[in-house]
C-alpha cells in the first residue's frame, strides 16, 4: 500500500492533506530523515511530527472504561471514543468496541478494527469468559450460585435458558460473576431475578486478559501475546 493511502487510512487526514504533510517534511524515519510518498519503508519506521505511526489495521486496544461513558458513536454525551485520539474515529477499516458495557458499568473494554477477530471474540461458540465484580444492595441468600450454575435459569422475556454462570462470593454483598455469554444487561438481570439489585458493576477480565494498572479512562494497544490471552481461561478459572 502506498504511504499516502496508508497514512490517510489511519485517520491522519485526507489523501490531499497527507500529501501536504509529505511536502512539509513532517513525515520522517526514526533518524529524522524526510520520507517521500513513493518511499517503501516498514510501518514501524515511519514517524509523523517525530511520533511513531499508529498501529496498522488489525489493531486491538484495551481500555479501562469509566462510569458515565457509553459505547455508542451516536449518543449525546460522553462516549468511549472521546477518550481516544480523534483520528481513531476515522480509521479505515473502522475501529469498533468488542461488545458493549453500559453507561453504569466500568472496566475492561476492547476495541478492534479486525472484523474477523471481533466476531471470533463475541461468538457464543468461542465461549470467551467475561469476569465481573458486582456490589449488591442486599446480602446474598446463599442459593444464587447453584441457580446461576444450573444452566436452566431463565431471564424475563427470554425463551432460552442461560449458559451456566460461575458465582464467587467475595463478601455478603459483593460477588464475582464469570459468564460466557453476553446477553443484554445479563449480570444485572440475573441478580434482579433473585430479588437483588446491582449497585455497581465492573468487568475485570476477558479471558485471561486483565486491566493490569490501567486507570479509568486510560487505554493502550495490545501486543500479539496479549491478544492470545483473550482466548485463555481467566485466572482461577
Amino acid at each position: 500500500m502506498k504511504l499516502v493511502k496508508l497514512i490517510a487510512n489511519l485517520g491522519y487526514g485526507s489523501r490531499k492533506e497527507v500529501t501536504l504533510m509529505f511536502r512539509e517534511g513532517r513525515i520522517t524515519d526514526p533518524d529524522g530523515e524526510v520520507l517521500y510518498a513513493d518511499d517503501k519503508v516498514p510501518h514501524e519506521h515511519i514517524r509523523i511530527d517525530d511520533e511513531p505511526l499508529d498501529p496498522p489495521a488489525g489493531m486491538v486496544l484495551v481500555m479501562n472504561k469509566p462510569l458515565g461513558a457509553t459505547c455508542s458513536r451516536k449518543d449525546i454525551g460522553r462516549v468511549v471514543y472521546d477518550l481516544l485520539p480523534p483520528r481513531y474515529r476515522v480509521r479505515d477499516p473502522a475501529l469498533s468496541t468488542v461488545g458493549r458495557l453500559d453507561r453504569d458499568t466500568s472496566g475492561l473494554l476492547l476495541f478492534t478494527d479486525d472484523g474477523a477477530l471481533l466476531h471470533r471474540i463475541i461468538s457464543p461458540k468461542a465461549r470467551v469468559a467475561k469476569v465481573y465484580e458486582a456490589t449488591l444492595a442486599n446480602d446474598l441468600r446463599g442459593d444464587e450460585g447453584a441457580l446461576f450454575a444450573s444452566g436452566t435459569m431463565m431471564l424475563e422475556s427470554e425463551t432460552d435458558p442461560l449458559e451456566p454462570v460461575v458465582l464467587d462470593v467475595l463478601e455478603p454483598r459483593r460477588a464475582r460473576v464469570t459468564l460466557t455469554e453476553g446477553r443484554y444487561h445479563q449480570v444485572r438481570r440475573m441478580f434482579a431475578a433473585v430479588g437483588n439489585h446491582v449497585e455497581s458493576l465492573s468487568r475485570i477480565s476477558v479471558g485471561a486478559l486483565t486491566l493490569d494498572n490501567l486507570q479509568p479512562g486510560e487505554w493502550r494497544a495490545l501486543e500479539e501475546h496479549e491478544i492470545a490471552r483473550i482466548f485463555e481461561s481467566p485466572a482461577g478459572g
